[in-house]
């Protein structure tokens, strides 16, 4: 005999462009918004009874609704204005769980100075957020970047490992290192300042990427992730996955030609995958 198991359903990829028109300039944001539900959905499952099911073209409508009267001005405070409005007006809904991904649009520079009205996408990295509330419940927000596109020439080694029939990988003391890095951090205390305790969490990653003295991705991961704690005391973990983008050493010796660390070949598969979680 079957029976249904946990479930959830909701609207995925509500893409959203803002423009907050002030006297002096104009804010914009290109959000994409995914929302999930759970609920007492299970007839909607067994016995094909919609009656309390809310239509995901609903829920997408939701988004353009709350965003025309919000105030937000992060993504963290606009997940939790979305879901509070959902969590308020559906009795039937037991939780919500809303993810936003926002693209780096910045004010453009025009002569050292910033336009009111202009902006260039940089990137390719996005900001994120993952909010999740249960009804009587506070909210858990996960924040996070992801395609942190990173790279030192210098200051990397890789020695010392496990050498066996199977290995032909040489010992490196000065290879490139690069990664397209997925960050995410969870809040241990209350905040309204998301967006400046990230500013502070980007800005101690990159500080401690591009000082540090690599023996392995390993070890630079480790040292990045307590580096974004000491700069943030409001989150009490932070994630990092690291994928090792390799240059390998082209090898020119075929055309009479030595290569002293100079060309390389960027391969971004296969690559090496690296993940761990730095607490408190």
């Amino acid at each position: 005999m079957a029976k249904l198991g946990s479930n959830r359903y909701g609207k995925h990829r509500v893409r959203l462009s803002r423009i907050t028109r002030h006297e002096d300039r104009h804010d914009f944001n290109e959000w994409s918004v995914n929302v999930l539900l759970e609920g007492d959905f299970e007839t909607s499952f067994t016995e094909a009874d919609n009656s309390k099911v809310l239509p995901t073209d609903t829920m997408k409508n939701t988004v353009y609704y709350v965003a025309r009267g919000s105030k937000a001005r992060t993504i963290e405070e606009f997940a939790m204005e979305l879901g509070d409005y959902l969590l308020a007006n559906n009795a039937q809904v037991s939780g919500v769980k809303v993810e936003i991904k926002e693209r780096a649009w910045e004010r453009m520079l025009l002569d050292g100075t910033a336009e009111a009205t202009t902006f260039k996408l940089c990137g390719p990295e996005v900001h994120t957020v993952r909010a999740v509330r249960d009804k009587g419940r506070e909210w858990s927000i996960r924040s996070g970047v992801d395609g942190l596109t990173i790279l030192k020439t210098t200051k990397s080694a890789f020695t010392g490992y496990i050498k066996d029939k199977l290995t032909t990988l040489k010992p490196a003391t000065d290879r490139i290192f690069g990664t397209c890095a997925k960050v995410t951090w969870d809040y241990a205390l209350p905040t309204q300042e998301f967006a400046k305790v990230r500013a502070r969490i980007v800005a101690a990653l990159l500080k401690e990427f591009a000082g540090h003295d690599s023996l392995s991705v390993q070890h630079t991961l480790f040292d990045m992730g307590k580096a974004a704690l000491d700069a943030a005391p409001e989150i009490e973990r932070i994630k990092l996955t690291m994928p090792n983008l390799h240059h390998l050493l082209a090898d020119l010796s075929p055309f009479g030609l030595d290569n002293p660390n100079h060309i390389f070949v960027p391969i971004d598969e296969p690559h090496g995958y690296i993940e761990a979680t730095v607490e408190r």
